[in-house]
C-alpha cells in the first residue's frame, strides 16, 4: 500500500486529486494539507510513502517544504507540482533532492502512475518543465533579496518588512531599489510580476 500526503492551497483540486487517488489499487492517501507549514507535522504523524507538493503553497512554498521533510523524513519521497510558467522552480526543487517535478498539465491518471513509479525509487522529471528551465534566465536574486520580495509581495510596506527581518527601513528600501535593477523593472510592482513569473519568489 502506497501511503500518500497531497499539500494544496486550494481545497477542490486537493479533494479531487485525493478522491481519485483514493480509488486507485494499493494506493491510500492519508493526509491533505492545506499550508506549506502543515506538512513537516503532518508527514510526522501519518507516515507517508510519497507527498505530493503544490510549489505554490501558502505559509511555505513547496520546494522549502520539500527541503524540510526530505531532512524530518528522509525516507518519504517527494514530488512537486508547479505551472509549466514556473520552470526555474525545476532547478530549485531539484537542488533540495526531490524524487519528482511534474507539470500541473498533467491528467489526474497520469499523476497517479507517476506516484507509483517514484514509490517505487524512479525519479520522474516533466520533460516540458526541463526544457523551459533550461532556456529560463538564472535567478539574479539573493535569499535576502527573496525574502524581502516575498514579504512585499504578501503587501508589506519597507517599514514592516524591516521589523520582520530585523533591519532597518532605509536598508529595507535600499535593497528593493537593488533588485528593481537586478531583474530590470522600474517599480516594484513590476518586479514582483516578473519575478513571480520566472519562478523566482
Amino acid at each position: 500500500m502506497i501511503r500518500v500526503l497531497i499539500a494544496d492551497g486550494l481545497r477542490l483540486p486537493r479533494e479531487a486529486l485525493s478522491a481519485v487517488l483514493s480509488s486507485e489499487p494499493g494506493v491510500r492517501v492519508v493526509s491533505q494539507v492545506p499550508r506549506g507549514d502543515a506538512v513537516v507535522p503532518s508527514a510526522l504523524r501519518t507516515r507517508p510513502d510519497v507527498a505530493l507538493l503544490d510549489a505554490d503553497l501558502p505559509g511555505l512554498d513547496g520546494v522549502t517544504v520539500a527541503a524540510q521533510l526530505k531532512a524530518a523524513l528522509p525516507c518519504c519521497r517527494v514530488i512537486i507540482v508547479t505551472a509549466p510558467e514556473r520552470a526555474d522552480s525545476l532547478r530549485a526543487a531539484l537542488s533540495t533532492g526531490v524524487d519528482g517535478v511534474l507539470g500541473k498539465g498533467l491528467s489526474v491518471k497520469e499523476l497517479a502512475e507517476a506516484v507509483r513509479k517514484v514509490a517505487r525509487g524512479d525519479r520522474i522529471l516533466d520533460p516540458q518543465l526541463v526544457t523551459d528551465a533550461l532556456h529560463a534566465p538564472d535567478n539574479p536574486l539573493s535569499r535576502r533579496d527573496i525574502g524581502i520580495l516575498r514579504l512585499a509581495a504578501q503587501g508589506h510596506t519597507p517599514t514592516e518588512i524591516a521589523e520582520v527581518l530585523h533591519l532597518s527601513p532605509g536598508t529595507v528600501r535600499n535593497n528593493l531599489a537593488a533588485i528593481n535593477r537586478k531583474v530590470g523593472t522600474r517599480n516594484r510592482i513590476e518586479t514582483i510580476r516578473a519575478a513571480s513569473a520566472r519562478g523566482w519568489i
